[in-house]
């Protein structure tokens, strides 16, 4: 099972130096022009090609996914990724790129990436089944996971690194229910993901763009459906969101900071975690391996509640938290003496 992601990290760190020049001659590099960038000059995207290749070479080589989700699980991506590419070089409307992904999370769903179910916490039966609610909430988890690795994705390494742990915290949990289809998948996409990582880590010399996080977001959502969430356990819904856990509170928390100060759910700002954690003086590889530490302290946390292993499930999180709250509070601080100078 180890091969085929080994060689997915392979061909996707081979073909990055081939996608940073392919990426200067049709211009699709980030100029920096704003403070909110961390980057000071211009940076070639579209590394999310690289990743893109070395997943699907694996995937079409060595794994024993159903004909029909593969090929679907490869037209959804090729949809996304196209649609950043795009981006990357000449932004797109909100309304278009929405568009888009719900077309590829339609395509994901119709060929079998389907929330059947719910575990019923309280009911007699067992299970909630959602009928013909199933399609709409799994394009719904689909677009949402999707978007909340491309709001992540603000510093060097973050976005890869990230899905990366989240991937192999999925591919044990889809072990653990006996979904090995699904932990092939995972385990191919963090092995592709770690293949670009030594081009984006800090200081890095490609991005993923938007093409790369739109995908990487995607995949995950399509595996967390086919591994996790058709758990019968009684924490089916709460595994994956863990495991998913960095972009999926920090974007939850995005909406809520914007709705509580009236603004725009779409407007960029810096309050993000990994900007609280550049504001109090780490720099950009100390808050990305802090971020990569509260990953894997919620994925770890994940499948000790999967586990049923309720004290290491509630230090693990209670870590985690701890983790998270530190610079948040700092950064408040900070930001409020700063207010009443």
């Amino acid at each position: 099972m180890y091969i085929p992601a080994i060689i997915a990290g392979l061909i996707s760190f081979i073909m990055t130096p081939f996608v940073i020049k392919m990426a200067h001659k049709l211009g699709a590099v980030d100029v920096p022009k704003d403070d909110r960038r961390m980057h000071k000059k211009p940076m070639p995207l579209w590394g999310g090609v690289a990743i893109f290749t070395g997943f699907f070479v694996s995937m079409f080589l060595f794994s024993n996914i159903a004909t029909t989700k593969l090929i679907g699980l490869f037209i959804a991506s090729c949809v996304v990724l196209v649609t950043g590419m795009i981006d990357d070089i000449k932004p797109l409307g909100a309304k278009s790129k929405l568009l888009m992904q719900i077309i590829a999370a339609f395509i994901l769903v119709k060929s079998g990436f389907e929330i059947n179910f719910f575990t019923n916490f309280f009911g007699k039966t067992d299970f909630i089944f959602l009928a013909n609610f199933a399609v709409p909430i799994s394009i719904i988890w689909i677009v949402g996971v999707t978007n909340t690795v491309n709001l992540i994705d603000g510093l060097d390494g973050l976005a890869a690194g990230i899905s990366a742990i989240a991937a192999v915290t999925l591919s044990y949990i889809a072990i653990l229910n006996h979904q090995y289809d699904a932990a092939m998948i995972t385990l191919i996409l963090a092995g592709s993901s770690i293949g670009f990582l030594p081009y984006n880590f800090n200081p890095a010399k490609i991005f993923m763009g938007d093409a790369g996080a739109l995908f990487l977001g995607l995949v995950l959502a399509a595996i967390s459906i086919d591994g996790a969430l058709k758990s019968a356990t009684a924490i089916t819904v709460v595994v994956p969101i863990l495991a998913l856990g960095v972009p999926i509170f920090d974007t939850a928390f995005a909406i809520l900071r914007r709705l509580i100060n009236k603004r725009p759910i779409m407007e960029a700002d810096k309050g993000h975690l990994h900007h609280r954690l550049m504001s109090i003086g780490l720099g950009q590889k100390k808050a990305v391996l802090s971020m990569y530490l509260i990953s894997a302290l919620l994925g770890a946390g994940a499948i000790a509640l999967l586990k049923q292993s309720w004290l290491h499930a509630i230090i693990l999180l209670g870590l985690a938290a701890v983790v998270v709250f530190i610079p948040i509070n700092r950064s408040l601080l900070m930001q409020k003496k700063n207010d009443l100078e």
